[in-house]
């Protein structure tokens, strides 16, 4: 076991086991423009079949007199596995990472993990598990400013359409972690229906930015990791609606969308009783 992946961070693995050279570490941060505030979202994740493999939820608590927005993110699936993202965010004028925490296991994940990232500190800590024996692999990274772990839905409602390109850093949390680069263009606009309703979803690409000979070397060998796939409804408040790629490193692709709790057994019926008949 070698490897630990928060969440839509799996194109990294490729460029952490390619790239020797180090990457620039110049950037700037997403520019807030629209503040995350107290939420809970019901999510659903599913193969490229339409089947459920999972449900979850995102809760994001935004602590009253305090900077820092925390949200916890969590997925339960059928066969037992769990995963789970909890991330601290600042929103002063850019969005900054305060840390990451990912943890994943059971069968539906290759490889069983548990990882730290400290931005203040620059550590990284990755703890895996191989053949019941733990593995524990701790660094020290020059951490950029626009490091996105965790944030990759915030920032996607926070980019300009417009611009032709939109580059973030992440941290690669693997047995040799480092900084790498993620790239986002924007696509066709996908039409969102809601009965009566219609609302246009801007759809963002994402691809790994893999610097110098290992980006010519990784579609050779058949390593090269498929697009992620980021769709936002535009309005005056942007709210994520889909996400189509990998969820942890060498897995299959997933779809993840919006959910709503099912009332229970005889729930509607009960609730339909007229007040006068009861």
């Amino acid at each position: 076991m070698k490897r630990s992946m928060s969440l839509v961070a799996w194109a990294v693995v490729l460029t952490a086991a390619l790239l020797n050279a180090p990457i620039p570490l110049s950037a700037e941060a997403i520019p807030v423009h629209h503040v995350e505030g107290v939420t809970f979202g019901f999510l659903v994740l599913r193969d490229l079949d339409g089947k459920t493999i999972a449900h979850g939820y995102l809760k994001q608590v935004v602590t009253p007199g305090e900077p820092v927005v925390t949200d916890d993110l969590q997925f339960h699936f059928k066969d037992g596995s769990i995963y789970r993202e909890i991330t601290k965010f600042t929103q002063r004028g850019t969005f900054r990472l305060v840390s990451d925490q990912v943890t994943q296991k059971g069968p539906s994940f290759k490889h069983e993990s548990e990882s730290l990232l400290e931005v203040a500190s620059g550590k990284v800590t990755v703890k895996t598990m191989d053949k019941g024996k733990e593995k524990t692999t701790t660094k020290q990274l020059a951490i950029p400013a626009d490091v996105a772990n965790g944030m990759l839905f915030i920032l996607a409602k926070n980019m300009n359409p417009a611009a032709p390109e939109t580059v973030v850093s992440m941290v690669a949390l693997t047995d040799k972690p480092r900084v790498v680069k993620l790239r986002f263009t924007p696509s066709r606009e996908k039409p969102v229906t809601f009965g009566p309703f219609t609302f246009k979803a801007q759809h963002y690409v994402m691809k790994v930015k893999i610097e110098g000979a290992a980006g010519k070397i990784a579609p050779l060998i058949g390593k090269q990791p498929p697009d992620s796939h980021f769709w936002v409804v535009k309005s005056e408040s942007p709210t994520f609606y889909e996400f189509e790629g990998p969820l942890s490193a060498e897995g299959p692709v997933w779809r993840m969308e919006l959910g709503a709790p099912e009332p229970e057994t005889g729930q509607k019926t009960r609730d339909a009783t007229p007040a006068s008949a009861q």
